[in-house]
């Protein structure tokens, strides 16, 4: 196959370009966008220090402060992969190509997708510094969102946006409120490329999760997926501004391997590799709310 290296560079983007649409957390990607990435497990944050307001003196001016720009370098936690054997009697060369995007299309739909989810919410829910143990009742559903809403704006200011994380299961029920015609309007929220038609509640955008997605810790296996641990948590929702997290997915070196070059079978191989992890600065962690299941 003459141009497998060339496919593999579009296959690696376009997996890339899925888990930021197709995620619920691909939001948190938008946040990334300074962040430099030139392969392996290693990112490389951007920082910058800056010094407060100071008195102005008539006689010297100005007081001096320097702007320091500088990037940490941070390993990306998760380094997961899995490799695909496709038959080379099931597809001939000119199939190969859609054959292979079909199938990394439905393994990141069904799994990669829903383990980097799991991961980015039960991280961002570690790292809230506003929490809260509740069990969802229809009588006090809306007041006690919106009074974490107002936790959040207080710790993170008005204009500031705000998304909320609600676990499927909650957010059913709290549809069907009686108080929440009150409260929702629509919207539009953006999401890598997407702009996506959104409910919104006092102004913060609501987005609905999975409830398997939404637990408070997961034992991710080194053989098959991942699975809720034994002492996580319900995560009712997360509330927290649009700005704190910092989501990194990156497919790393995809490597087809051709039925000639094979040495093991008489197969295509696809060796797919995902690193990812999620960063929240510790000066954002004030303003993430999480509320759990009592």
């Amino acid at each position: 196959m003459a141009n497998t290296l060339e496919f593999a560079k579009v296959f690696q983007n376009e997996m890339d370009k899925q888990v930021v649409e197709g995620s619920t957390s691909g939001w948190m990607e938008d946040n990334a966008s300074q962040v430099i990435y030139n392969g392996g497990n290693e990112i490389k944050l951007p920082k910058v220090t800056l010094k407060g307001l100071a008195d102005y003196d008539r006689d010297t001016g100005y007081t001096g402060g320097a702007v320091t720009c500088s990037y940490e370098t941070l390993a990306l936690a998760q380094d997961r992969g899995r490799r695909f054997r496709i038959d080379a009697l099931d597809v001939d060369e000119s199939s190969f190509a859609l054959t292979a995007a079909s199938v990394a299309a439905e393994f990141q739909r069904t799994k990669v997708i829903p383990e980097i989810d799991a991961y980015r919410y039960s991280k961002l829910a570690e790292a809230a510094k506003i929490k809260k143990e509740y069990t969802p009742a229809a009588e006090t559903l809306l007041s006690t969102l919106l009074g974490q809403i107002s936790e959040v704006r207080e710790a993170a200011g008005d204009e500031s946006e705000i998304v909320i994380a609600v676990a499927r299961s909650v957010y059913d029920q709290l549809m069907l409120s009686t108080e929440l015609s009150l409260a929702v309007e629509a919207g539009t929220f953006t999401q890598g490329n997407l702009e996506l038609n959104v409910r919104t509640i006092a102004g913060a955008v609501v987005i609905p999760v999975p409830t398997a997605r939404m637990k408070s810790k997961y034992t991710f296996s080194a053989d098959d997926g991942f699975t809720p641990a034994e002492d996580a948590k319900q995560i009712n929702w997360i509330i927290c501004p649009k700005s704190a997290p910092i989501a990194v997915s990156k497919t790393d070196n995809v490597k087809i391997i051709t039925p000639e070059q094979n040495q093991f079978a008489d197969a295509w191989d696809i060796d797919y590799r995902k690193y990812h992890d999620l960063f929240i600065p510790e000066n954002k962690k004030e303003a993430v709310a999480v509320c759990t299941a009592e």
